[in-house]
C-alpha cells in the first residue's frame, strides 16, 4: 500500500458520526490479499479499527482469513477474531489446520473463546478445545458449566490477584511480568491467606503509593461483588450504578473465581436493551445482527406473537359485537365511528406508561414493593393528561360534526347531511345531539385514559413481582385489556347519555 492509499484510509469520514476515522472497503482488502501484500495488510491493522476490518472480513473466503491470521501479529488478530460474526468464526475454524488453530486460540481471552465455543456445533467446539493449551481448556470448561445469562458465564479467569500482604513494589513487578496476559490491569484484586476476597486496588492508587506499603493499607474495602449465579442484567446494573471498570465474581465460599470487565458489561446492557425493545414491539429477541438473518429466521420472530395477539383480539371482537347490538348504537350508528379513536388513544396512553415502567424496573429506579407509591404518582399524571385530552376531544368532535366530517348524527338519519356548508346545522336539535355526542366521547376518553395509565402501571409491576419479564407480558396484555375496557366504558356512558 503506497502513502497515497494510506492517507485515503485515514481521512475517510464515518457517515453515521461525522468523525474522521480510518476505513477500508471489501474491494481494497481483497486487492491486498490477492497481491499477498503482507506489509500493506499490517498497515491496515495499524490504522483501521479491528471492528471495521471484521465487518468487511465477514465477506471473505476462509482461505483469505487464514492468510490474515498467518501474516498479522497476534496482538492485532486476537481482538479481530472476537469481532468476526459467529458464522465466519465457525467457517474459519473448520478450514484451519490444527497448527494454525493452536496459535489462534491460545492468543484469545478465555471468556471470549468460551462464548464462541458455547454457540458452536459439537464437532467444531471439540476442535477448539483440542487446540487450546491445558490451562485454557480447563478455564473454558469451567466457564461453560455456568448457566447462560449468569455472571459465571460472563466472567474471565484472566485477572491479577494478590495477597493483601504483598507490597506495592512486589505487585508492580508482577504486573510488569504478567499484565499483558490479564484481561485488565486497571483494577487488581486482593485476597487474604484464607483465599477470601477482601478488596481491590486501582492502578492509579498503586502507582502513587509508597513502594513499601502493603496492599492491605491502600486497597478499597467497600467492595462490590456478585456470585456466579447472579443474573447478567443485575451485573449490568451494578456497573452502571457504581461506575466500575471491573467486578469480582465469587463462589459460594466468598472466594474469587473470576472477574467481569466493563467491555463485557456494555455488551450485556446492549443485549438486555435489545431484548426489551424486541419484546415491547411484540417480537422474539435474537442474538444475530439483522443483516445475518434469513427471511425465515426474521419471520419466525414475528409469527408467534402475531398469532397470540390475534387470539387475544377475540375478546375485543366479542366486546365490539355485543356493543353494536345494543339499542343505543343501533339508533345512533354514528357513535360506532368514534370507537377506533377511543381504542387507539386508550392503548397509546397505556403504552406510554408501560414504557416508563419497564425502563424504571430495568434500571432499578423502583421495584414491585413500591407499586402503590408509583401508581398514585401515575394516577395524578393520568388525571392531568386525561382532562387535557378530553377537553380537546370535546371541541374537536364538535368541529367534526358541524363541518360534516362525521355525518348522520341523529336517529334514523334525522339530521343527515346537515353542516355549516349548507347552513342547515344551526338548530337546537342539531346542537343537542352534537354536544351530547361530543360529551359522551370526551367523558369516555377521560375515564379510558385514567384506566389505561393505571393498567399500564400495574401490569409491568405485577410481572416484575412474579419474576417475569415486564416487557414480555405487559404490551400484549395491555392492548387486549384496554380495548375491552374502553368498549365497556363507552357502552356504560352511552346508556346514560342516550337512555
Amino acid at each position: 500500500m503506497d502513502e497515497e492509499e494510506r492517507v485515503e484510509h485515514e481521512d475517510r469520514e464515518d457517515e453515521e458520526t461525522g468523525v474522521s476515522v480510518a476505513k477500508i472497503t471489501l474491494e481494497e482488502l481483497q486487492d491486498i490479499l490477492n497481491r499477498k501484500d503482507r506489509t500493506a495488510l499490517q498497515e491496515v491493522f495499524l490504522h483501521v479499527p479491528n471492528i471495521d476490518i471484521a465487518e468487511v472480513a465477514n465477506e471473505l473466503e476462509p482461505a483469505d482469513l487464514i492468510f490474515i491470521f498467518r501474516n498479522v501479529e497476534s496482538n492485532f488478530t486476537a481482538d479481530f477474531f472476537d469481532d468476526l460474526s459467529q458464522q465466519t468464526k465457525e467457517d474459519l475454524i473448520a478450514a484451519m489446520t490444527n497448527r494454525d488453530l493452536v496459535q489462534l486460540i491460545n492468543a484469545q481471552a478465555v471468556d471470549d473463546i468460551a462464548d464462541t465455543v458455547g454457540d458452536m456445533p459439537a464437532n467444531l467446539a471439540s476442535k477448539v478445545l483440542r487446540a487450546a493449551d491445558k490451562d485454557m481448556r480447563k478455564d473454558i470448561n469451567a466457564l461453560l458449566k455456568f448457566q447462560e445469562g449468569t455472571a459465571g458465564s460472563l466472567m474471565t479467569t484472566e485477572y491479577l490477584e494478590f495477597l493483601d500482604s504483598n507490597t506495592v513494589e512486589q505487585t508492580i513487578e508482577v504486573i510488569r511480568e504478567r499484565g499483558k496476559d490479564a484481561e485488565t490491569v486497571y483494577t487488581i484484586f486482593v485476597r487474604n491467606r484464607q483465599r477470601q476476597f477482601v478488596g481491590t486496588v486501582d492502578l492509579d492508587d498503586l502507582i502513587f503509593a509508597s513502594k513499601d506499603q502493603t496492599l492491605a493499607e491502600i486497597m478499597n474495602q467497600d467492595i462490590v461483588s456478585v456470585t456466579t449465579a447472579t443474573d447478567q442484567e443485575e451485573v449490568g446494573q451494578m456497573f452502571r450504578r457504581y461506575d466500575l471498570n471491573a467486578l469480582a465474581v465469587l463462589n459460594d465460599d466468598q472466594r474469587l473465581v473470576g472477574v467481569i470487565t466493563i467491555d463485557d458489561a456494555v455488551d450485556v446492557m446492549t443485549q438486555e436493551s435489545n431484548e426489551d425493545l424486541a419484546r415491547m414491539t411484540n417480537m422474539e429477541p435474537t442474538d444475530k445482527p439483522y443483516m445475518e438473518l434469513t427471511a425465515w429466521e426474521n419471520a419466525k420472530k414475528c409469527i408467534p406473537w402475531l398469532i397470540a395477539l390475534l387470539i387475544l383480539g377475540t375478546f375485543t371482537t366479542l366486546a365490539l359485537n355485543r356493543l353494536e347490538s345494543q339499542a343505543v348504537f343501533t339508533r345512533l350508528p354514528v357513535l360506532i365511528a368514534f370507537v377506533p379513536m377511543l381504542m387507539d388513544t386508550g392503548g397509546n396512553a397505556g403504552g406510554q406508561t408501560t414504557g416508563l415502567m419497564i425502563r424504571g424496573l430495568a434500571v432499578k429506579e423502583f421495584g414491585p414493593k413500591q407499586v402503590l407509591k408509583i401508581w398514585f404518582k401515575e394516577l395524578k399524571s393520568a388525571l392531568l393528561v386525561a382532562a387535557t385530552v378530553a377537553s380537546f376531544v370535546f371541541l374537536w368532535l364538535l368541529i367534526e360534526q358541524y363541518t360534516g366530517i362525521v355525518n348522520n348524527i341523529g336517529p334514523e338519519g334525522l339530521l343527515d347531511g346537515m353542516n355549516v356548508w349548507n347552513g342547515q346545522c344551526w338548530t337546537a336539535e342539531f346542537a343537542s345531539y352534537a354536544f351530547r355526542n361530543a360529551g359522551l366521547v370526551s367523558l369516555t376518553m377521560l375515564v379510558a385514559i385514567i384506566v389505561s395509565k393505571s393498567v399500564g402501571t400495574l401490569l409491568p409491576m405485577g410481572a416484575a413481582a412474579i419474576k417475569k419479564d415486564p416487557a414480555l407480558l405487559s404490551q400484549p396484555l395491555l392492548t387486549t385489556v384496554m380495548d375491552v375496557a374502553t368498549l365497556m366504558i363507552y357502552f356504560a356512558i352511552a346508556m346514560s347519555f342516550h337512555p
